[in-house]
């Protein structure tokens, strides 16, 4: 049986630096792939709803995928490279890569880093050039920019004129760069502050910590000194909850020498009580130990081509690194794990075989690849000569797995097996056109399904002919596929169900990330129809736990209202909004039965979606406005005349049809306290019962007509107007200036940061605040993006 093809996408580059980051996905679920001038963004347009016209399918052959891809790029051809000679003519300072420069890896933050709740991506050059970029309006297809050249930031950090030494200028002079995830504190809810950092590995043997700062330079949290050579790898193990506020996690590096060493790394949170706070707000202190012992020393005498933690469930961590020809697995000893378990610590070594796909196959490329198969407890070693190979028993006694050692259950996951997949692949996208002396060059492999489906970018080459190939005649293509046959339909939704009972807000993951496995299989019409009812089932049964949204707790404001203020009521809306996990939950299954709604197969199964859908829509509704309403019962003696209207609406929400007494009951408490401002001199009109209506009414755009408040979805005129309301604060769309969810299509107001001024109704600092605050959607917890 010929495996689907899901994708096979032809992209005109020039070549690829092969590595475990040429190929990778960001927390926001975009694939980046880095080419020589640029980092080249594909979006999957499964879960997006927006624009879908735009995507880029490719249908090579008899073959037509399914999958669609949103493409923009990084052109990071357009920086102006760092002149290093010009600080430091020592030889050590020498940057051969600035002869032909090229981009060498990326590094992405968690979401919610960037201004606009998106990722930021650090690019690293060969002559050492690291960038931040963000995106634009459009994050799906448009201009990424570069916001920050934090080299330049680096040296005159470091090399200042009274110490300007080779020294200082090494230590400005990154050879790797790595993010960390968001950690978990174990708070509920999950403060919204950005805890990740920004390893930099340099030549000075430093390692360099940095936190990003919005609208501010970065801060440079520590640098550690571990080594007297280059640090040419980072790999961070991610973050372990000690206590509550409390976390810890480990980072190794590799020198060029090809010795491993380990850095513990510790975060605590230290509350704030110095200023006033409409929520818990915190400084983060963090404490770094260096292991004087190495994991490994440089007794391979090469360099390191790959450094990778894998995370196996009920075990500790095991870090695999590659040598040409070897890889390496470590594991720490831990005292979770039971003395019963047959699981191995310490160090092996294992001895990489050639499998003889083409005449250029060695066991000494670099690895491209690394992928961990859960299920099967197997790893998935891809080469640059595109050969995979395969470790069975990972946990409990790695060895390869191929053809001549005896695998029952897994005869289809072989080194010899998926090469041979991935041989035949290539041969069936080059229609046949080659032979032994052609060789698939994958500059970048990883998992789309975290099971049997593949992702990987190759380049037809042929090394032994030694003919020089110029720019415009390198093509690269992008392969989606399963590697072997996995129809395991119940376990897909087990493993749902799992994710959603369990997801945490802490993750700095979109849904877009993490639904990205399900949403693949789920697009298949014949399985969503054999699936309808048991999916439903998932999406309906929520955990039988309290709505947590209850206990938020915001103390009234006492103080004058300030930036510093509004500040901190920007921090407790966010927190409150997207720091629970079960709102988290809501989100990502109203995300998948909508999903299951727009391709469900007759009109009696989209109706059964819609009723899940309407169910988990008014539970997300509820606990925002509550979230709301509790804060401007908080903020109530700063609240001015232009805040009325927005307050009028949080109100008239909470007296509709099927609201709960108890969210009833505190509009009720808001409309009492409100009736202050509403009798003060200045609104002596709003304060009788016209001018509180009037307040509710907005004027139709097209004709200008009262528009009363009677949904709070659409607005309709008395000539039949229609018009969308914004999904935050309520108010007619009355302007270009709005953002569009990627994911529901919802639309809501640009914040004023965005330079673009609000109606008229809506310019109270709450809902300017408000509108700030909210950087993902509401609803699905996806990105917004704009066009104008």
């Amino acid at each position: 049986m010929t495996l689907p093809l899901y994708s096979a996408l032809v992209i005109p580059t020039v070549t690829s630096y092969p590595s475990l980051k040429c190929v990778q996905w960001s927390p926001d679920g975009q694939l980046c792939f880095i080419t020589k001038n640029s980092g080249i963004i594909f979006t999957p347009d499964h879960g997006i709803n927006f624009d879908n016209t735009s995507v880029i399918k490719a249908t090579p052959g008899k073959d037509v995928p399914v999958l669609g891809w949103f493409k923009t790029m990084i052109q990071h051809d357009k920086i102006t490279p760092t002149r290093w000679p010009e600080y430091s003519q020592a030889w050590g300072a020498v940057s051969l890569g600035s002869i032909d420069m090229s981009v060498i890896s990326m590094a992405i933050s968690p979401v919610g880093v960037a201004s606009n709740g998106g990722c930021i991506f650090v690019s690293l050059s060969s002559n050492m050039d690291i960038n931040f970029w963000i995106a634009g309006k459009n994050y799906l297809k448009g201009e990424w920019f570069n916001i920050f050249d934090l080299t330049s930031f680096l040296v005159d950090h470091f090399a200042t004129k009274e110490k300007e030494d080779l020294a200082s200028i090494l230590q400005a002079q990154a050879a790797c760069i790595e993010w960390s995830p968001r950690p978990n504190f174990g708070l509920v809810p999950e403060p919204s502050i950005d805890a990740s950092l920004l390893i930099l590995g340099t030549r000075a043997g430093c390692l360099n910590f940095l936190r990003y700062r919005k609208a501010d330079n970065p801060e440079i949290v520590a640098t550690l000194a571990v080594a007297d050579k280059w640090i040419t790898h980072t790999a961070f193990q991610g973050w372990n909850t000690v206590v509550h506020g409390h976390c810890e996690g480990y980072l190794a590096y590799g020198i060029s020498d090809g010795s491993v060493g380990l850095v513990k790394i510790s975060q605590i949170l230290q509350e704030n009580t110095t200023t006033f706070s409409f929520s818990k707000s915190y400084d983060i202190q963090v404490k770094l130990e260096h292991e004087s012992s190495l994991i490994y020393g440089p007794e391979s005498r090469t360099g390191i081509t790959a450094l990778h933690w894998i995370h196996v469930p009920g075990r500790s961590p095991i870090l695999v690194s590659s040598h040409p020809g070897l890889v390496n697995l470590w594991s720490a000893t831990s005292d979770n794990v039971p003395t019963t378990t047959a699981y191995w610590t310490g160090f092996r070594s294992l001895r990489l075989q050639t499998q003889k796909i083409s005449s250029d196959a060695s066991a000494l490329h670099p690895v491209t690849g690394l992928t961990y198969l859960r299920k099967q407890d197997r790893l998935v070693v891809t080469l640059f000569d595109g050969s995979f190979h395969v470790l069975r028993s990972f946990s409990t006694d790695p060895v390869w797995a191929t053809r001549t050692v005896v695998d029952t259950g897994g005869e289809q996951l072989t080194s010899d097996g998926l090469s041979s997949v991935s041989r035949g692949i290539f041969v069936r996208m080059e229609k046949g056109a080659v032979d032994r002396r052609d060789m698939v060059q994958v500059n970048g492999a990883v998992s789309y399904d975290d099971n049997a489906c593949f992702l990987w970018v190759y380049e037809s080459a042929c090394p032994s002919d030694f003919s020089y190939k110029h720019d415009a005649k390198h093509r690269t293509t992008l392969i989606v596929t399963p590697m072997w046959e996995d129809e395991n339909d119940e376990l897909l939704l087990q493993d749902l169900a799992t994710l959603l009972n369990t997801v945490k807000a802490s993750s700095g993951y979109s849904p877009l990330y993490l639904l990205r496995p399900y949403m693949l299989h789920l697009r298949d019409p014949a399985k969503l129809h054999n699936l309808h009812s048991k999916l439903l089932e998932i999406l309906a049964t929520r955990p039988l736990v309290e709505d947590l949204s209850k206990t938020i707790t915001v103390p009234p404001l006492q103080e004058v209202l300030n930036d510093d203020v509004r500040c901190q009521f920007r921090y407790s809306v966010s927190t409150s909004l997207f720091g629970w996990d079960d709102l988290l939950s809501l989100r990502m299954r109203l995300s998948l039965a909508d999903f299951a709604w727009k391709l469900a197969s007759n009109e009696e199964r989209r109706t059964e979606c819609g009723v899940v859908a309407q169910d988990l829509l008014n539970a997300i509704s509820y606990r925002i406005l509550r979230t709301i309403i509790r804060h401007l019962i908080a903020a109530i003696k700063s609240l001015t005349p232009n805040d009325i209207p927005f307050v009028s609406r949080m109100i008239v929400q909470s007296l509709l049809h099927g609201c709960p007494p108890e969210l009833t009951e505190e509009g009720n408490q808001l409309s009492v306290l409100i009736q202050p401002l509403l009798n003060a001199p200045s609104s002596s009109e709003s304060g009788t019962p016209e001018g509180l209506s009037s307040k509710l009414n907005e004027l139709c755009p097209a004709c200008g007509m009262d528009v009363p408040l009677e949904d709070i979805t659409t607005a309709v005129c008395g000539n039949g107007h229609r018009w969308a309301r914004c999904s935050v604060t309520t108010f007619i769309l009355s302007t270009p200036w709005v953002r569009t969810c990627v994911g529901c299509s919802r639309k809501a107001l640009l914040p004023p940061s965005a330079q673009k001024d609000l109606p008229k109704i809506a310019q109270g600092w709450v809902v300017e605040d408000l509108l700030e605050a909210v950087q993902r959607c509401l609803f699905c917890n996806n990105g917004f993006i704009s066009i104008l």
